[in-house]
């Protein structure tokens, strides 16, 4: 390339396409796949279902994003899992990792400390941690469901106090609303949070916690007005880790997810200032419901890409497999499956996009993040 025509290429263009190129040849993904939207395949034409530069709703930006945590994911979680799995909890220092990478919390505003990215990157992180199978790290819990409570309620300085540490990997924050007696039934919730001069004071106990031992701060759900139904008596409350009488419970076995921190939450006259309200007092269910379309959206993102997963460690292993003169592959039984569980994914694939958009555009209803999350989850079962 000469000079006069360098002089006339504007540099940070030139730099940009040199970065995409370089990325490009890293991950071994194929030019065209950094293409335009219109020129982009389903995943169900390509190679493989987990291959870059699918899917029309994304962009090479997404790639590159996809990319970065793809590398994280393969280089910082699939080799420590197992040694998780052992200890029930992921370290805190894997966190602070996926903060100083930039995949926590990827939507909350860059003035917070976040890209200021849209809900296609955040589908981008939670996918490519499905794609490992390794769901020991809450992160999507974190950064998609709990987060965006402080981003959309929050006041100011709440925002301030809590948003930077939830992108940088120092603060990770939870939510408990699940209570022994009651489950996720919010019309069933006991937990009170009484007002007490410039206070409140939270008495009650939740349990099956996602991140509670790990979290730095939880969103309790709790009953600030117990002479109406809870639909219109509860609120939500921000509870540091620390604070006096507020105590984690046991960090629960279970038969999956292992690796994932589960814990019960005790609250025995634990005070916190009226500051401490996330949005306005009794307004808590409607919050609840608002973030809902989001968190089913977030399921069904998780078990179709989980799916996408399984399907090509199983086309490996078909291809390997021997058996009555040759692979499994070869076997039409086998091949005839293979083929019906392809279109099972790729039908969900292009419902759950198509939902992503829906939700982009902020018409994703209730009703159909909750189809998603039904059709996503079965398949992936």
């Amino acid at each position: 390339i000469n000079a006069e025509y360098m002089g006339r290429i504007n540099p940070a263009f030139l730099m940009a396409s040199l970065r995409a190129l370089a990325l490009a040849r890293m991950a071994r993904v194929p030019i065209r796949a950094m293409s335009s939207e219109s020129q982009r395949l389903e995943p169900s034409q390509a190679s493989s279902l987990l291959d870059f530069g699918t899917r029309r709703p994304f962009t090479s930006e997404h790639d590159l994003l996809r990319e970065t945590a793809r590398r994280f994911f393969r280089e910082k979680v699939v080799p420590f899992h197992p040694e998780w799995e052992e200890q029930q909890q992921v370290p805190k220092a894997l966190w602070q990792a996926a903060g100083q990478t930039g995949l926590l919390s990827v939507a909350v505003a860059e003035e917070y400390g976040g890209l200021g990215a849209d809900i296609l990157s955040a589908s981008v992180v939670l996918e490519e941690q499905a794609y490992t199978g390794c769901f020991g790290p809450g992160f999507s819990i974190h950064s998609d469901i709990c987060v965006p409570y402080i981003s959309h309620y929050g006041t100011a300085a709440q925002k301030t106090k809590y948003l930077p540490g939830a992108c940088s990997g120092d603060t990770i924050v939870a939510i408990a609303m699940t209570e022994p007696g009651a489950g996720s039934d919010l019309q069933g919730i006991k937990t009170t949070a009484v007002r007490d001069g410039s206070d409140f004071v939270i008495n009650g106990q939740k349990t099956f916690i996602s991140n509670g031992q790990l979290s730095d701060v939880v969103i309790v759900v709790a009953r600030t007005n117990t002479a109406v139904k809870a639909a219109h008596g509860l609120s939500l409350l921000l509870v540091d880790t620390g604070t006096p009488g507020y105590t984690k419970g046991r960090n629960l076995k279970k038969l999956g997810l292992r690796a994932q921190d589960t814990s019960e939450l005790f609250f025995d006259n634990a005070r916190v200032p009226a500051s401490a309200v996330l949005g306005e007092v009794d307004r808590g269910f409607y919050q609840l419901m608002n973030e809902l379309p989001q968190e089913r959206l977030v399921i069904a993102g998780l078990a179709v890409a989980h799916a996408e997963a399984c399907y090509e460690w199983t086309r490996t292993y078909i291809k390997e497999r021997k058996a009555l003169g040759g692979t499994l592959s070869k076997l039409q039984t086998i091949r005839h499956k293979m083929a019906e569980l392809k279109t099972q994914i790729a039908v969900s694939r292009a419902f759950y996009d198509r939902c992503l958009e829906l939700h982009m555009d902020g018409k994703l209803t209730a009703e159909m993040a909750s189809m998603a999350k039904y059709w996503c989850t079965d398949i992936e079962n």
